[in-house]
């Protein structure tokens, strides 16, 4: 049901290992005049938590400082949360971040430089009161990914300190492009501004739920009632590393030069696809072609599907889910007299392999005047030292010279 910055930070208290105490330090932000409360909620019979904001003691848009002709400017949200709210210095980049991509996104709607931008809803301190919150909680939770499912933005009309405008908004419109977004019947604004920029600054991708084993789900709920539960969910738990899915992007090419076929090669893998390579294919009038594939995590396929599009001479590309099984990996560093080899380590049926690092390896070969056999086993001398333990006292390890020593 979209996303709001209230529903958001309700969702994400209910994740904190302790909420009563995370919610003592949004109060202690010193946010002026702002209060959290946690209130239980009911939608559609799920129970989950509202997050209610007061301002001075009033609700919401119920405030002075929430209708028509109040606003603040950059430079003004600026000075509030550098001088007036306590913040570590990482979550408060992380407010200014969301306001950047807010004052971005009105500027472009307004035609005016970002300097000139002045709030209104956004605004408001129970607007910086669940930017902030959203931001130190998601500090707190401190997740390696996260992933979110495409945005329902809602239909209609809203009415804001403008006018009355359709939905989604032109600033939530503009802040969200390149999001996979929808719009289902329900009848109002699902997403707000606040929540689109909240969700552009923390996602690092978007599409369907991955493999993971759920630990915990927090459920952040709305004001509004609708017929559809008002319920934002954040799921969090460990990704599967075993099997999982991803997509192969495939096109038939037989009109590129092998320059420009092996710059797009790079690009993709450059744009994090987790591999790309060619296979010679006859195609149709006898013509000897290529086909170009990249496999990719579900979340980056339409992104990188666009690059394929735009940097092959291909009309089209075809999309196909695979399941794949992957071994537990890890990567450590191993010292040699040549510098350090970043190695890759797996593990199968109980035994570990080890790879060194294509990059490193090749560095060694070509500054060290010897073969890359020879590169490789000096990199896998080095780390059967490093499994095995630290040289003996009576003298450094062989070919390890002092600042390299294991």
């Amino acid at each position: 049901m979209g996303a709001s910055g209230d529903m958001l930070a309700a969702a994400l208290l209910e994740l904190a290992p302790s909420p009563p105490e995370s919610l003592e330090r949004l109060n202690g932000m010193g946010i002026p005049g702002v209060v959290f409360r946690m209130e239980e909620s009911r939608k559609c019979g799920m129970l989950g938590t509202h997050l209610e904001v007061t301002v001075g003691g009033c609700r919401e848009g119920d405030h002075p400082h929430s209708g028509h002709g109040f606003h603040r400017s950059m430079a003004d949200i600026e000075r509030l949360v550098a001088e007036e709210i306590d913040l570590p210095d990482g979550i408060r980049g992380d407010v200014m971040g969301t306001y950047r991509l807010l004052a971005e996104a009105e500027g472009k709607v307004h035609g005016v430089p970002v300097s000139d931008i002045h709030f209104h809803e956004v605004g408001t301190l129970d607007a910086v009161a669940d930017i902030a919150a959203v931001c130190m909680l998601m500090d707190e939770i401190s997740p390696e990914r996260v992933v979110s499912s495409p945005i329902n933005v809602g239909s209609g009309q809203v009415r804001c300190a403008h006018g009355i405008l359709p939905v989604p908004a032109p600033a939530t419109e503009c802040i969200l492009r390149g999001v996979p977004v929808y719009s289902d019947e329900t009848r109002g604004e699902l997403c707000t501004p606040t929540g689109a920029a909240l969700i552009r600054r923390f996602a690092t991708g978007f599409g369907g739920m991955p493999v993971m084993r759920v630990e915990a789900v927090g459920h952040g709920m709305g004001r509004m009632d609708f017929e559809a539960a008002n319920c934002l969910r954040a799921f969090y738990g460990e990704e599967e590393s075993w099997k999982g899915s991803t997509v192969m992007l495939e096109c038939n090419l037989d009109d590129m030069t092998p320059e420009a076929l092996g710059f797009a090669q790079e690009l993709l893998l450059d744009s994090g696809a987790l591999d790309v390579f060619c296979i010679p294919a006859g195609m149709k009038k006898s013509r000897p072609g290529t086909v170009l594939c990249c496999l990719c995590g579900e979340e980056d396929s339409e992104r990188l599907a666009g690059i394929m599009l735009t940097n092959t001479s291909t009309l089209g590309v075809r999309a196909s889910r695979h399941r794949r099984y992957v071994l537990p990996r890890r990567t450590e560093t191993v010292g040699t007299a040549y510098g350090d080899v970043r190695v890759k380590i797996s593990c199968a049926g109980g035994k570990e392999r080890m790879k060194p690092e294509y990059d490193d390896v090749s560095r060694i070969a070509r500054e060290a005047g010897m073969t890359f056999a020879q590169a490789v086993g000096l990199a896998e001398e080095a780390y059967r030292r490093k499994r095995s333990g630290p040289p003996p006292s009576d003298g450094p390890a062989r070919d390890v010279p002092e600042g390299h020593r294991d």
